[in-house]
């Protein structure tokens, strides 16, 4: 098979979907969508994020150094997608049902199956964007996923995590879920 030199894309790189968690300066949850997100080891389980452009969400990151990593399922996709697609600065940002951190005064989604409590030990500037490497002090996760009795997979296809690429999401079993901006239309 041959090859064709192309731009820089991250195509075909499947993601999975968090909702970044934070607290805005007067104590109002805020939530974002994004994927750029993953592991790290320096002496223990880290978390590495990036976050590109001017958000609420980062500005909140950077005053408190703490937020929520909550993993998005197919079933929160329309919601998260909104979340996405919608200024953090705007007032009239949905609401979900969202709880506490059981560790750091973080808000959650409490609908999500797996949720990173995550403290900021170190921020990477980007020419447009920001690296942070993050510390895990807590994880909370369904007793679903707690439980022996089921495999991994089992687990997996109970949670469904969502994903995306090529400006699209995807299930977990690769099922096109629409494009970017689409999912969020079936929120009233």
């Amino acid at each position: 098979m041959g090859k064709t030199s192309i731009k820089p894309t991250n195509d075909y790189c499947p993601q999975t979907l968090f909702l970044y968690g934070t607290y805005d300066e007067n104590g109002k949850p805020d939530f974002a969508l994004f994927c750029w997100f993953s592991y790290i080891w320096d002496g223990e389980l880290g978390v590495m994020c990036c976050i590109g452009g001017e958000k609420q969400t980062k500005d909140n990151i950077h005053r408190n150094k703490i937020f929520s990593a909550n993993l998005v399922t197919e079933k929160m996709l329309p919601f998260a997608d909104y979340l996405g697609n919608t200024s953090g600065f705007d007032p009239e940002k949905i609401k979900l049902d969202i709880g506490k951190g059981a560790v750091l005064p973080v808000p959650v989604v409490n609908d999500s199956p797996v949720i990173y409590e995550l403290e900021v030990k170190q921020f990477i500037p980007l020419e447009d964007g920001e690296v942070m490497l993050c510390r895990i002090h807590n994880v909370l996760q369904d007793d679903l996923l707690i439980s022996k009795d089921m495999s991994i997979e089992q687990k997996l296809l109970q949670i469904t995590p969502a994903m995306a690429t090529c400006r699209r999401y995807f299930g977990y079993l690769g099922a096109d879920l629409g494009a970017w901006g689409e999912p969020m239309k079936k929120v009233e």
